[in-house]
């Protein structure tokens, strides 16, 4: 039997999605969830093991203490903004059953893990890139020293054994949907623009495009875009719908789900007949074609990185995309019946107070059904975050998130203040979703999905952290207002 082990996505602040897939790991402007899909394909292979999602199943660090007591091995997954917190809970974890033996996984412990082994004695030691086969060998009794992929203390030292080649064989690993059967309460997730229950699941990993921005190719998953057969992922789906009558909407939450446009075409054909609803994410590149196979065989949303409305943003952010190609993907969406979810960041690289107009006006322009406006965070590992730390661009003045684990804006250009681009976020959502022709269109939805009750809960979220943003904005520039008082000359 191996070692019977738990996987650990950490309570954190409240509401917090923090990692195992989230890509932007914050506290969001309404409660979000996303599935810890990464640690579900060690947890199915070890028998006796538990997936344990802290945040979304409202479990606190002295619940998860207790739990601990019955395990032997934790694999918890880390984030960068948690990474303190986590700390802490490992050493009371560690305190309260020390006979466990601790790993990290996730991006922190990636891009640094000299820093993570040597600021918490509680490790055993952590997993660089993917995790999959190095927990579990470990948890079957295979010796530290013959591990790839994972580093570690000895005699003080720290001692990186050779990387693991990424997995290649996506077919063999076991389906995440049968963990969430085992181990997690479905109803728990939420995403404001799917439809709930909702169940996320991967398809492929790997990104090959190249955003300076993003996280997971750069620390986790990788480049290389590799993909499961689509006679696994229709198998998976069609156990999925049996076993799980309860959910509205599958959503494939993989880097980049159809780059690729004759192995999309191919599983849209797979996934027709099962007579599903599905979202995944895509590309702007993505042509009408494509789009159409995706909306026969069942697509309902899409979720699109347009980024940014300046074409100089988008180049220096390798973004690998036109406006005028966004433009016309947005218009193909619209023509085919597809929603769509805009994700656009305020912060990169070459931002100005004039460029963030465009790119309000842009989205407006765009008029897709939701947004999500972010903060441009540089996470270490990301060739953003170098470009901000060989220019000096990193603030000081705040951190990446507020007490609650909401972003703040951490980066700082010439000319254009961080508080600025904190306020310009809700001038964003407000301009967007205060338009007469949005807001009835969220509440027409709400109606038909007869979800008035969480549509009252979001909008409520929403404006309270609105409030707090903007409370924040006014203190930080007030503080600009008043430098201190000279020192009296006795001081």
């Amino acid at each position: 039997m191996p070692l019977k082990t738990l996987f650990l996505n950490p309570p954190s602040f409240e509401n917090f999605d923090g990692g195992a897939s989230s890509r932007w790991p914050a506290t969001r402007e309404i409660e979000s969830y996303w599935y810890p899909v990464w640690l579900t394909y060690p947890a199915g292979q070890l028998e006796g093991s538990r997936l344990l999602d802290a945040s979304p199943h409202h479990v606190s660090a002295e619940e998860t203490i207790k739990i601990c007591k019955d395990y032997e091995f934790l694999v918890l997954f880390t984030s960068t903004i948690g990474w303190k917190s986590d700390q802490h809970l490992a050493m009371a974890i560690k305190e309260a059953n020390p006979s466990i033996r601790i790993a990290f996984v996730g991006p922190p412990v990636t891009t640094d893990p000299d820093r993570a082994l040597n600021e918490c004695p509680a490790l055993d030691f952590i997993c660089r890139r993917e995790f999959d086969a190095t927990v579990v060998e470990f948890a079957q009794g295979k010796p530290l020293n013959e591990i790839l992929g994972i580093s570690y203390k000895v005699d003080g030292k720290v001692v990186h054994n050779p990387d693991r080649p990424q997995l290649e064989d996506l077919d063999s690993m076991p389906w995440a949907t049968k963990v969430y059967k085992r181990d997690l309460d479905v109803t728990r997730y939420n995403v404001p623009f799917l439809l709930h229950p909702f169940i996320a699941l991967y398809s492929t990993r790997g990104c090959p495009a190249q955003c300076t921005f993003c996280l997971w190719p750069q620390t986790l998953s990788g480049h290389a875009w590799r993909k499961r057969s689509t006679d696994d992922v229709a198998a998976e789906l069609a156990w999925a719908k049996k076993n799980f009558p309860e959910v509205k909407e599958f959503f494939f939450d993989d880097d980049t789900f159809n780059i690729q446009k004759a192995r999309t075409v191919e599983l849209c054909a797979k996934l027709k007949p099962l007579k599903i609803t599905w979202s995944c994410t895509s590309r702007v590149t993505t042509d009408r074609e494509t789009l159409k196979a995706m909306k026969d065989a069942g697509c309902r949303l899409l979720i699109v990185g347009f980024e940014s409305g300046d074409p100089q943003i988008l180049k220096n952010i390798k973004k690998g995309a036109t406006v005028e190609r966004a433009r016309a993907f947005a218009k193909d969406c619209h023509d085919l019946g597809l929603a769509v979810h805009g994700d656009f960041v305020l912060g990169l690289p070459g931002e100005t107070k004039e460029s963030i107009r465009n790119t309000i006006n842009f989205a407006k322009s765009l008029d897709v059904e939701t947004i999500q406006v972010s903060i441009a965070h540089a996470l270490p590992g990301t060739e953003l975050y170098d470009y901000v730390k060989a220019n000096g661009f990193m603030t000081n003045a705040t951190s990446m998130s507020d007490e609650g684990g909401h972003q703040l804006a951490h980066i700082e250009y010439p000319g254009l203040p961080a508080d600025y681009v904190l306020e310009m976020v809700h001038r964003f959502y407000d301009e967007y979703f205060f338009r007469p022709k949005q807001a009835l269109r969220v509440v027409w939805k709400a109606l038909l999905n007869r979800d008035l009750g969480r549509l009252y809960v979001e909008a409520k979220s929403f404006l309270k952290l609105r409030s707090q943003r903007n409370k924040m904005v006014k203190t930080a520039r007030g503080q600009q207002a008043d430098p201190p008082a000279p020192a009296s000359a006795g001081a």
